[in-house]
This record gives structure tokens, sequence and C-alpha cells, in this order.
């Protein structure tokens, strides 16, 4: 078996890609040195730029050759999670990246399919939400939000990821604390960060939750305007109070993290991990994470697995006492 120790010793060794590959199990030989990166969402929102700096890392690194990202956007995963369970299973070099938003997804939607018909390989970030809306919009504090979400919840539609994932969650938790019913709410559901950014700085929508790396350049350029985010406390670098400093008594942590098919070998497996966790303990990672205001959280194997399982039952609560399950 491939432990960390001997990846790490050969990684030092081989000094090449192509080399790093070939100490791998059979699936990173060098006939096959590309690790195929599989994104449940459309381009442009959280889970792709995760892919996508993976890619980079990895890269950057020498820990790879090179990758594929494959994107098949839909209902917070759901759509693809299916493919990826069917048609990649057994794909000992490939990986999906998904989250918090899938768990909430399965649950809201019904879904067929769940996390657990797949491999739990490694947590990888947490990130805070943001509330934003367009810089022209009448609502300069989040005051003014709950205030117009109170008169009339119609008439104030928000933008986010699919339904049941963290975006609505957070949404739904707001409305609770304030005392608007969640039926009553309007909520705009989007397959990828790139459309709900879109529908903002169109002024189609009143305004939008999602991670705050989603939103960063907008708000940083002025088109947008940054009304609070979702951390326990304020974060440096970031001009806006947290949903409890505004008078909303919330806080709520997206996490990020990747999955193999299943009926991989347990080889595959091990080496899997080893790789991410080298990606994630690496300089690169690191600055990465901190330009783009992630937390962090690295977790593999077992131990991410049973996380998986108690936060979908916590997730599952949570919507069921929000009537989005």
């Amino acid at each position: 078996m491939l432990n960390r120790r001997r990846f790490l010793m050969s990684t030092a060794a081989a000094g090449a890609a192509g080399l790093v590959a070939s100490h791998f199990s059979p699936a990173f030989a060098e006939g096959a040195p590309q690790v195929q990166i599989f994104v449940p969402a459309a381009p442009g929102g959280g889970w792709d730029q995760t892919a996508r700096t993976m890619d980079q890392v990895l890269r950057g690194e020498k820990l790879i050759s090179g990758s594929q990202i494959t994107n098949v956007g839909g209902a917070g995963g759901t759509v693809g999670l299916p493919q990826f369970i069917n048609q990649w299973s057994g794909k000992g070099n490939a990986l999906m990246v998904a989250g918090m938003v899938m768990v909430g997804a399965i649950i809201a939607n019904k879904a067929a399919n769940n996390l657990t018909q797949v491999t739990p390989i490694a947590r990888l970030t947490g990130e805070f939400e943001a509330l934003v809306v367009p810089a022209d919009s009448p609502f300069k504090t989040a005051a003014d939000f709950v205030a117009a979400l109170k008169a009339d919840p119609t008439k104030v539609p928000v933008a986010g990821g699919s339904a049941g994932g963290s975006d609505h969650i957070l949404f739904g938790l707001i409305a609770k604390t304030v005392g608007v019913p969640a039926p009553s709410l309007s909520y705009v559901p989007f397959a990828g960060g790139g459309e709900a950014l879109s529908a903002l700085l169109g002024n189609q929508v009143a305004a939008g939750i999602s991670g705050f790396g989603e939103f960063s350049e907008q708000v940083k350029a002025g088109a947008l305007r940054l009304l609070a985010i979702s951390a326990d406390k304020r974060q440096d670098g970031i001009d806006a109070p947290t949903l409890k400093e505004a008078g909303i008594d919330v806080e709520l942590f997206n996490w990020r993290g990747v999955f193999a098919p299943p009926g991989i070998s347990d080889a595959d497996k091990a080496a899997m991990i080893t790789l991410v966790e080298a990606m994630a303990k690496s300089d690169a990672w690191a600055t990465e994470c901190k330009n783009r205001n992630w937390t962090s959280i690295l977790l593999t194997g077992d131990d991410y697995a049973k996380f998986v399982t108690e936060d979908s039952a916590r997730i599952e609560a949570i919507l069921k006492d929000l009537g989005l399950a």
C-alpha cells in the first residue's frame, strides 16, 4: 500500500510529473498520467473554481502531468451525480468536487442517488456566504434588505445556487430569524455561479447569496455591494459586518470536498488520498485559499466519510424545519 511517507519520498526523488505518476497505483501509471476532475455544476461557480484551482496547484507542484475537467450542471449536482456513479465507476484516477450544496440538493430534490454511493476522499475547504446586491440597489445595509423582506418577500427575489443548497439554506435561515415564513420567499436557483452573477448584474433579482469568493471580484470592482457575511466574526480585508452584527442571528459555513467514483480499489483510494493531501498541504494551495477567502479544513478517508454522514443528518433537519424537505 502506498502511504503518504513513501509518496512524498518518491515525489522528491522523481522531480517530474510523469515520474511521480508512475509511483501511484496502476490508475496513475505512465500510460494514464492525467487526473480526471468531474464538476457536477456549470462553469463559474464554487465547485468549478475549486476544480480549476486544484488543477492549477496539482500541475504547478508537479503532482500530476495533466488533468481533464468535465462540467455537468443542474439541480445542485443531482443531475451530474448519477453520471459520475454509473459512467465513471471504477475510474481510480477520477475525482468529483461536491459539498454541502449537493447534500442539501439531494434531500430537497428527493434524488435517487446520494453520497453514500461514491468514495469519500477529502474535505478541502470551508467558506462563509455573502449577501450582496447590485451597486445601484436601494438596499444600503442588511437592515434595509430585511425591512423589504418583511414588507413583501415576493418583491425581493434572491439569486443563489440550486434549490436546497447552502445559499438556499442561508436565505431560509435569515427569513426564519427575522420572522418571514419560508414558503413566501422568492428564491431563484441557478446551476452555476456565473448565471447567478449575470442575473445580479442585470438587475433581474434584488440580491444574491453565494460563497464570498464568487462575488469578491465584482465587490472589489464596485459592481456589487456586500451587505453582510455569514462568518462567525469579521474577516480581515472584507469591509462588511457579519449577519450577527447586522442584527440577524445566523452564521453558516459552506464546505467543499472531493469524492472518487464507486468501485475503485483500496490501493487507488489510498493513492488518491495521498495525492490530495500533498496538494492541500502545499504552500501553493495555502496561497490560493488565502486569495480566495477559503479556509483549509482538510479531513480525509474514513473521518471524512463520517463527517459527510453527520452533516447530511444535520442539513436534513434544517431543511425540514424550513419546509424544504
